[in-house]
């Protein structure tokens, strides 16, 4: 008789019994989906890896430390069976086909009823791949096929139209420190379905060239000391499209939170009556350090780190920040917007006890092929600035992690 493909099915086991037979790698990788589709679990094993062990210690699922007895899968839904003895797995199979119990055989998958599907998720939607080459699976190449599949909806290179009404609302998402690649996958997801792209001059530009034709991109951008949007005009630019029906994204470079402004946005859509959802993103604070080889905290050498905004200097009124105070600690220091006042903020950290000889990196266009580092010390900061003519963005780095990496100037 000829064989035929497995038939695809998705169980639906809530507050159903599932029995896995084994505690090692293999119950490890597919607990966790047992779990979320809300399974009451029975693990039977007489040992199981330490990652096992917390899910029975936080009560996800019940633990009996034995071997497998005949009548395990007796009130059973489902089974995996997992051990590393073949004749129980042989005989706890047999017992799943008299009971007539779904089961997956990790040691012999042509002996099972059942098989796992290479399976992943994006936002709502369970891609699950099986091969139909009873002869020839080849598990690598479901899992390869998988991974294509949901990273293309993840990054929206696979775009899945919407064909029920979607919410109309604004995603606040940050976009990283300007690679584009650095951007979250639920943000680039978020983008290929945008309606409407409210896009500032530091985030990922080159995301923008991927976007359908029909995305309408307005630019936001806040160049500094030349043309910009008010604050207030892009306020009321993503409460009229998103009013309008749409789907509008708030593209921002770094994270929405961390001198971003995302928080006024998201109170003016409240106050709207906008629904509104926040994409973090990877701040420039520690990407960009990272990028150039400079980590902001390091054994021995730096245990805190603070970032502060320089752009207004020290001794400006509407400076919130306790400059004395700063000098005074031992961490690494961070610096963003600060490039044009960096020799009035060094002469301050001096002046109230830092050592002028303290390392300073900048780092203009952090992750971008545009990117350079230009080292000096608190003492030379301002000169190498002007020699250098580094410009905004960049992130000012001030700290003895500067000569930690194997790129530093030491």
């Amino acid at each position: 008789m000829a064989e035929n493909p497995a038939y695809p099915v998705g169980l639906r086991l809530t507050g159903r019994r599932a029995v896995v037979l084994g505690g090692g790698q293999v119950a490890q990788r597919r607990l966790p989906a047992l779990i979320a589709a809300g399974a009451d679990i029975l693990l039977v094993s007489p040992t199981a890896t330490p990652s096992v062990e917390a899910m029975a210690d936080s009560g996800e699922i019940t633990w009996e430390r034995r071997r497998y007895e005949h009548g395990d899968l007796k009130d059973a839904w489902y089974a995996l069976i997992a051990t590393s003895d073949s004749e129980a797995n042989t005989a706890a199979s047999a017992e799943a086909e008299a009971h007539r119990v779904w089961c997956v055989r990790s040691d012999d998958a042509d002996a099972a009823t059942a098989l796992t599907p290479a399976t992943g998720r994006s936002e709502g939607v369970t891609v699950a791949v099986l091969t139909t080459d009873i002869h020839g699976r080849d598990p690598r190449r479901t899992a390869a096929i998988r991974d294509a599949v949901v990273e293309g909806l993840r990054d929206g290179t696979l775009v899945a139209p919407h064909h029920r009404t979607r919410t109309p609302g604004v995603a606040l998402v940050g976009g990283g420190p300007g690679d584009p690649d650095l951007i979250t996958v639920r943000g680039r997801r978020l983008l290929a379905e945008a309606d409407v792209v409210i896009a500032d001059r530091l985030g990922p530009r080159d995301l923008l060239d991927e976007l359908p034709p029909h995305v309408e991109v307005i630019d936001a951008a806040k160049i500094p000391y030349g043309r910009f949007m008010a604050q207030e005009a892009i306020n009321n630019a993503l409460i009229e499209h998103a009013k309008q029906g749409k789907s509008v994204v708030r593209l921002k470079g770094g994270d929405p939170f961390v001198f971003g402004r995302g928080m006024e946005e998201a109170q003016a859509l409240a106050e709207a009556g906008i629904p509104c959802t926040v994409v973090p993103g990877i701040s420039s604070s520690i990407s960009v350090p990272g990028a150039a080889g400079i980590p902001v905290t390091h054994r021995g050498v730096a245990h805190e780190f603070t970032v502060v905004s320089g752009h207004v200097a020290p001794d400006d009124e509407r400076s919130l920040v306790d400059w004395p105070s700063l000098a005074k600690l031992r961490g690494t220091l961070v610096v963003l917007m600060g490039v044009d006042k960096i020799g009035r903020i060094a002469e301050t950290l001096t002046a109230h006890g830092r050592s002028p000889e303290t390392p300073v990196a900048l780092i203009q266009e952090g992750t971008t092929a545009a990117q350079r580092r230009v080292d000096a010390t608190l003492s030379t900061v301002a000169a190498q600035v002007a020699a250098h003519e580094v410009k905004p963005p960049a992130v000012i780095v001030i700290g003895d992690v500067v000569n930690v990496g194997p790129h530093s100037p030491a």
